[in-house]
């Protein structure tokens, strides 16, 4: 099987929801609290694209390191070593922000809120909407057409 469809969506998804997270979020956030609420909101955005990046990367690679053979143990080993990579990220990120003058702690909560649950409602329509074979079949070849 190959996720490069699903992947393919959800990255389309993943940056039409950034974009909206920018956009709106950042209307939002400068009506809130001028130009800090406004790089808040960005930034939010931005740590929502490098993750969902992050995600489709991690099944590429997982998927090229298993040759195709998604069922070996390796594979799930490169998804949950990529996603501890994300939180730990998410963390140093979340320290280096913490306290800086540019930043509206509380546009910033909610652009990565946002972008928590717009990302997992992109990864479920992605996946919902992709029509990605999930059984392989191989049919005999029919004895009669070669003895004829």
């Amino acid at each position: 099987m190959t996720p490069t469809p699903v992947l393919s969506r959800a990255l389309l998804y993943g940056a039409i929801l950034a974009v909206a997270i920018a956009a709106v979020g950042g209307a939002l956030g400068f009506l809130y609290a001028g130009t800090e609420g406004l790089i808040s909101a960005i930034i939010g955005a931005g740590i929502t694209a490098l993750f969902m990046a992050l995600t489709a990367l991690s099944i590429v690679i997982a998927q090229r390191i298993t040759k195709d053979d998604p069922n070996i143990t390796l594979f799930f080993g490169v998804i949950l070593g990529v996603w501890l990579l994300k939180f730990v990220v998410f963390i140093v990120i979340v320290v280096i922000l913490r306290g800086q003058p540019f930043l509206e702690p509380m546009v910033f909560f909610l652009a990565v809120l946002a972008a928590v649950i717009g990302s997992l409602v992109v990864d479920m329509l992605a996946f919902l909407r992709s029509r990605v074979p999930y059984v392989a079949v191989e049919l005999p070849e029919d004895d009669s057409r070669s003895s004829s």
